[in-house]
C-alpha cells in the first residue's frame, strides 16, 4: 500500500530550515555510545568547504524534519555548509516539476525506487560510483539488496548506482503480549512450522492465536498484501520476488497462489482469527491489535509493520506491555535465509557540487545515523553503528533484524502500478477473504494488470 504517513504547495512556500554548530543536539566527544571518530574523520576529510550551500528536499515533515535538521546539523558543523532541507506535502510531484524546470535541489531523499528509476533515466540523477555501491554492499546488512534500490538505467541506457539507502522501516514483525504468552506458558517460534504450532496449541487450549483487520476505508485490503509479500518471500527465492513485482512472473503463477494460500492459512480459518473470517474485512486494521489487550486476551498475536504501537492503548510500554518477534521463515526452506520486508528512503544527487558528493560520504558516517537512533523511530541496516545508542531497547532490536537480515525487500504493492498495488490487489485481497478461491482472485489480479498495456 502506498503508505506514506507524511503531511500542494509551490516551491516558494516550502518549510526550509538552516541548521547551525549552535544546534548540535550532542556535544561531540561527550556520550560513548556515539562514533565520535567518525565525526571528526569526517570534518578532518571535508571541511574545507566553507560557505558553500546545499539545498536538500524530501519527504520528511513535522517532527521528522525536526529530528533530520538535527543530523544536518553535524554536517554543516563539520563542512562549514550551509546545508538547507525543505520538503512539501506532495513532493513526489513537486521533485518532478523541479527536475524538468532545471532547478532541482541538490540532494533529492525519496522513498519510492520507482520514481527514483524514472529520474535516473531522464538523466536528472548524478551516478554515485562503484565505490559507493561496494561500500553499502559490504556494510549494509543484506547490503546486496539495497545496492539493487540504488541501481537504475541511466539515460545512455547503462547501470548505475544513483541512490544511497538511509532510513529504513521493517515490517516482517508478530506481535503479541508477554504477559499472555507467560501466563499460558507459551514460547516465541522460531520457524513458520512452530508458529503454525503454536497457533494450534492456543486453539487447543480455547483460545484465539490471531487478531487480523483489513479494513482501511478507501484503502480496505492493504494489509493483506504485506501478509502476502512476507509469505512470498518466505516460499519464494528473492529473484522471483522481484519478477513478481514486474510481472514476469504472472499473478495466477502457482508460486503467487501458494503465497496467498499460506496467507488464507491464518486469515480464512474460523478458529485462528478473532470473530471469525467474517470479522477479517470489516475490522479496521487500526482497531484490530487491541484483542491483543483485553482480559482474558482475544487473540495473542498480530502481524504489522513497526509504525502499530502507535495504535495500542494509551499507556501501553513496548518491551514490556507488548512485545514482537520476527516473522519467523520456515526450516524446510533454510536456502531463503531471513528475508525482511520492508520499505525505505533513498538519497540521490540531483545537482552535483562538492558538498553534495561530502553529504553522500556524511551518510557513510556511524554519527550520521547514531545522531537520529538515539532520539526517536529510526532504524539503520548499516552494520558499523553502536546499536547501543537506539533510543530503546525495541528499537535496538529492530535494528538487529536489519543488520542480520540476508535479504531486504521493498513492499511489493508500492512497486506495481498503482491499479494493481493500490487497487486490484487490495480489492482482491478482500474477495479471496470473503469466499473466493486463491486461483480465481489471482487471475483476476493478473486480468487487470493485463489491461493497463
Amino acid at each position: 500500500m502506498r503508505r506514506t504517513f507524511w503531511g500542494c504547495v509551490g516551491v516558494t512556500a516550502l518549510i526550509a530550515g538552516s541548521v547551525s554548530a549552535q544546534q548540535l543536539k550532542f556535544e561531540p566527544g561527550e556520550e560513548a555510545r556515539f562514533n565520535w571518530q567518525s565525526f571528526e574523520e569526517f570534518k578532518a576529510a571535508h571541511g574545507d568547504l566553507e560557505g558553500q550551500s546545499l539545498t536538500l528536499f524530501g519527504p520528511w515533515r513535522g517532527e521528522d524534519e525536526i529530528l533530520f535538521n538535527s543530523v544536518l546539523a553535524y554536517f554543516n558543523a563539520a563542512t562549514g555548509v550551509d546545508g538547507r532541507y525543505s520538503s512539501s506535502e506532495n513532493y513526489e510531484q513537486q521533485i518532478v516539476i523541479d527536475t524538468q524546470a532545471g532547478s532541482p535541489p541538490n540532494i533529492a531523499i525519496i522513498p519510492q525506487p520507482g520514481l527514483l528509476a524514472d529520474l535516473a533515466s531522464k538523466g536528472f540523477l548524478t551516478p554515485l560510483g562503484e565505490e559507493n555501491a561496494e561500500w553499502v554492499k559490504e556494510n549494509y546488512g543484506a547490503g546486496e539488496s539495497w545496492v539493487g534500490y540504488g541501481t537504475y538505467e541511466g539515460q545512455d541506457g547503462s547501470e548505475h548506482f544513483y541512490a544511497f539507502p538511509y532510513k529504513a522501516d521493517l515490517k516482517s514483525l508478530v506481535w503479541y503480549v508477554p504477559e499472555n504468552f507467560e501466563e499460558a506458558g507459551y514460547e516465541i517460534p522460531k520457524t513458520m512450522e512452530e508458529l503454525i504450532q503454536l497457533s494450534d496449541q492456543i486453539v487447543e487450549d480455547g483460545g484465539t492465536p490471531w487478531c487480523i483487520g483489513l479494513g482501511s476505508g478507501g484503502a480496505t485490503g492493504w494489509p493483506a498484501t504485506d501478509w502476502v509479500e512476507d509469505m512470498m518471500l518466505r516460499t519464494q527465492s528473492p529473484d522471483n520476488y522481484d519478477k513478481w513485482v514486474s510481472n514476469e512472473i504472472k499473478f495466477d503463477d502457482p508460486a503467487v497462489v501458494g503465497a496467498i494460500e499460506e496467507f488464507g492459512k491464518f486469515a480464512k480459518n474460523d478458529d485462528y482469527v478473532s470473530g471469525g473470517v467474517a470479522a477479517v474485512t470489516s475490522t479496521d486494521f487500526r482497531d484490530s491489535p487491541k484483542g491483543l489487550f483485553d482480559i482474558p486476551p482475544k487473540c495473542y498475536l498480530h502481524h504489522q509493520a513497526s509504525f502499530i504501537p502507535s495504535f495500542f492503548p494509551e499507556g501501553t510500554e513496548v518491551g514490556a506491555d507488548a512485545d514482537f518477534f520476527y516473522m519467523p521463515t520456515y526450516a524446510s526452506k533454510p536456502e531463503l535465509g531471513t528475508p525482511v520486508l520492508g520499505a525505505g528512503t533513498l538519497v540521490a544527487i540531483t545537482k552535483d557540487s562538492p558538498a553534495a558528493q561530502a553529504f553522500i560520504e556524511f551518510l557513510k558516517t556511524p554519527i550520521a545515523h547514531e545522531v537520529w537512533m538515539a532520539q526517536a523511530a529510526f532504524l539503520t541496516p548499516y552494520k558499523g553503528v553502536n546499536v547501543d545508542a537506539y533510543a530503546n531497547d525495541p528499537l535496538k532490536r529492530q535494528g538487529e533484524i536489519l543488520t542480520t537480515a540476508t535479504t531486504f525487500r521493498f513492499d511489493a504493492s508500492d512497486l506495481m502500478p498503482g491499479k494493481i498495488g493500490a487497487g486490484a490487489f487490495w480489492t482482491g485481497m478482500i474477495d479471496y477473504v470473503g469466499g473466493k478461491e486463491a486461483e480465481a482472485v489471482a487471475a483476476d489480479i493478473q486480468r487487470a494488470w493485463d489491461g493497463l498495456n
